[in-house]
């Protein structure tokens, strides 16, 4: 018994990896033999919808490799919250251009005021923009540079840091580093220098990165290079998550029977 040429034509999609063209063929055809519309245009609705579908399924790709500890859009982000933050400065830099350029962006201010909102928007906006991303704390990342020296794999992932077009480094300043931590973390940020673009997030001003890195010697060369080419996110103001806080505090009946 011969295969029809339904069975024919899904073997064949699947082979060519058309999956939106065998789930919409036959309901579009139906709805373009009502609309009158020839078969070219009808082709055309086919391969714009396979190539829609194709794009979303790319830039999910993108975002799962990231590894972004949530989905946030710059949309949801309550810019009349922090005035000292420069929204056209923002939305400009959603563009994404900057990757291109291999522009930095440091993000600095206290801690609550969506520092980490913003750099995950503008990871989400960048994997929207056909760009690979990806994102790690400071804390996250000596650690896993350490791990890897110590397993004789770091070279493997230092590569791997220098591929992303865009890496996000969150929560600069939260914890001090060892020598050899901070040694590590620099190195990631010299082999990006003028070759990719990095973001990072801090609770503290330049002049105290020192701290952080436990040389000044170190740290000069590390601002060195990540300021030649950067758009500085002053986000100094109340913290965000303590007015929400309170914000639930008030609206929380104070007796737990009534709710």
């Amino acid at each position: 018994m011969t295969d029809t040429p339904e069975l024919l034509l899904a073997h064949h999609l699947k082979a060519l990896k058309l999956p939106t063209f065998l789930r919409e063929y036959d309901k579009l055809a139906r709805q373009c033999a009502a609309e009158g519309v020839d078969h070219t245009r009808y082709l055309l609705r086919l391969a714009e919808l396979e190539l829609i579908e194709r794009e979303r399924r790319m830039v999910d790709r993108r975002i799962k490799d990231a590894k972004f500890p949530a989905v946030k859009s710059l949309d949801s982000f309550d810019f009349l919250a922090l005035p000292s933050l420069n929204k056209a400065l923002v939305l400009e830099l959603a563009r994404s251009e900057y990757v291109s350029r291999r522009d930095n962006i440091i993000a600095v201010g206290n801690s609550g005021t969506g520092k980490t909102h913003i750099v995950l928007g503008l990871g989400l906006a960048a994997c929207q923009k056909g760009l690979s991303v990806g994102f790690t704390t400071a804390a996250a990342l000596v650690h896993e540079l350490i791990e890897a020296r110590d397993e004789k794999r770091l070279l493997r992932l230092q590569r791997q840091l220098a591929t992303y077009k865009l890496l996000i480094i969150d929560e600069l300043g939260y914890v001090p580093f060892s020598q050899t931590g901070a040694e590590l973390l620099f190195e990631v940020f010299s082999r990006r220098y003028e070759r990719g673009s990095t973001i990072v997030t801090s609770n503290l001003p330049f002049d105290e990165w020192t701290g952080v890195f436990a040389s000044e010697r170190l740290t000069g060369a590390l601002l060195d290079r990540l300021t030649h080419h950067v758009h500085i996110l002053e986000m100094n103001g109340d913290s965000y998550r303590l007015k929400q806080s309170k914000r639930r505090s008030r609206n929380t009946p104070d007796d737990a029977s009534q709710t």
